[in-house]
Parts: structure tokens; C-alpha cells; sequence
């Protein structure tokens, strides 16, 4: 019989092939169904993982999921041609925040945090981006969506979970907080569960085509005075 560590060895190289050749991040799960019986992914994974730490590319999870990655002080050597990002609003990085923090929320609830109704397209903008979603419907009357953050958030920001975004005292330690801040203040634990909440309904397959005609509508009334914030999106200006 081989040694446990011999185990080891070929399961890791089994994991290292799998996730070499995949187009795309790959689950644990469909990781663990190649795997030899006995030996844990979580820990074939983990040294694998240690083992491209000091390497060019590096094993990164982001929710579930595995996938190898440029090590982030190389990344410059690959660069060849660059294209300049443009950036979000104000408008739209506060909403993207109120999303990844208050999720799964409504576009009434975001309205109320911010203070402000959201100006036309802030949220069309940040659908296309793919970093947020439409999760399902609120159980209160109209049964408005429900918005969340998405897999590609957690790529883009570099997070292996939402968990991961950082709470009050880091906030606070990066400026973003400045004065006495108000009695029992405190920044939401932050969650995106796949499973939707006790008060959402699931989506119907027009909820896409109603997301669609509201902006269309947003759009068509953009010539009648504004009574959202001035720091509007703007959609040829957003990425």
C-alpha cells in the first residue's frame, strides 16, 4: 500500500493538472471527486497552495473556488499593452459599498442608508461591471429586487470572501472616519450567501426585462428636473 505521503504527493499533483487545465476557476467539490479516497481536498489543496507561495504564480481561492494566478509583484512584467480604467462615481463606489455591506438590499433600502435617491444608471453601470447581481425579490409590497455582490467582486477586490472586507477599526485606521462618531455606530458583518434570505422570493425569468424597463424609464424622464444627489452617474463616464 503507499505511504500516506505518497498519497499526498499524487493527490496534489492530480489537483495541481485539474487546476492547470481548467478554463475557469474550479469548485472544491469538483476538485474532491478526483481525488484519492481518504485524503481531504481542503488539505490537498492548502499544500499546494504553500507550495506556490514563493512562485511566479501563486493558488488563490475566491469563495469556493480554486485558480491559479500571477504572482502580484510580477504582474507588471506581463503587461503589454494597458488600458486605462475609467472610474466609478462617488455615487456608484457608495451604492457598490452599501451593497457588498447591507446584502441582500433594495434600491429603496440603499436610497435610505444614502440619503439620496440613486441617480439614473448608477445601477445599470454596476451590473455591467458584473459586480453585483440581481438575487430575488423582498417579501413586501411590489416585491422589489433584491441586489447582492458576485464572484467577480470578490476577483476584483482580491477577496477569498466578503467576510474578508475590512470592519470598523480598519476603517477607521485607513481615515475613512473622522471625528467622535455617534453611540453604538458599527460598519454590518458582511455576508452573500448563494441560499436566499427568509424574506426573499426567488426570480422570475422576467425579472431581468423589468430591470431593463425601469432603466429605460430612468432614461426617457432624465429631461425632468433631477432630485437625486448631483454627483450623478454618468453611463459613458462609468466602467
Amino acid at each position: 500500500m503507499p505511504s500516506d505521503e505518497a498519497m499526498m504527493g499524487e493527490a496534489m499533483r492530480i489537483a495541481e493538472a485539474m487546476l492547470f487545465a481548467a478554463p475557469e476557476p474550479l469548485e472544491e467539490s469538483e476538485i474532491a471527486r478526483r481525488m484519492p479516497e481518504g485524503l481531504a481536498v481542503g488539505e490537498v489543496l492548502a499544500r499546494l497552495k504553500q507550495d506556490y507561495a514563493a512562485r511566479g504564480v501563486n493558488l488563490v481561492r475566491v469563495g469556493k473556488k480554486w485558480l491559479f494566478r500571477t504572482a502580484s509583484d510580477l504582474g507588471w512584467l506581463l503587461s503589454i499593452d494597458t488600458v486605462e480604467p475609467k472610474k466609478l462615481s462617488k455615487a456608484a463606489l457608495e451604492t457598490l459599498a452599501i451593497i457588498a455591506y447591507h446584502q441582500p438590499v433594495t434600491r429603496a433600502e440603499i436610497e435610505d442608508i444614502r440619503g439620496v435617491a440613486i441617480s439614473k444608471g448608477t445601477l445599470d453601470v454596476l451590473l455591467e461591471t458584473g459586480w453585483i447581481r440581481l438575487r430575488g425579490r423582498r417579501r413586501t409590497p411590489g416585491r422589489p429586487l433584491t441586489y447582492g455582490t458576485s464572484e467577480a467582486f470578490l476577483l476584483h477586490f482580491g477577496l477569498e470572501a466578503i467576510g474578508d472586507l475590512p470592519g470598523l477599526e480598519e476603517l477607521k485606521g485607513a481615515g475613512m472616519f473622522e471625528g467622535v462618531l455617534p453611540s453604538g455606530f458599527a460598519v454590518p458583518q458582511p455576508r452573500d450567501d448563494a441560499a436566499l434570505m427568509e424574506d426573499e422570493d426567488p426570480l422570475e425569468s422576467d425579472a431581468q426585462e423589468e430591470f431593463i424597463e425601469v432603466v429605460i424609464e430612468e432614461t426617457e424622464a432624465s429631461s425632468e428636473p433631477a432630485h437625486a444627489d448631483d454627483d450623478r452617474d454618468v453611463p459613458e463616464a462609468d466602467e
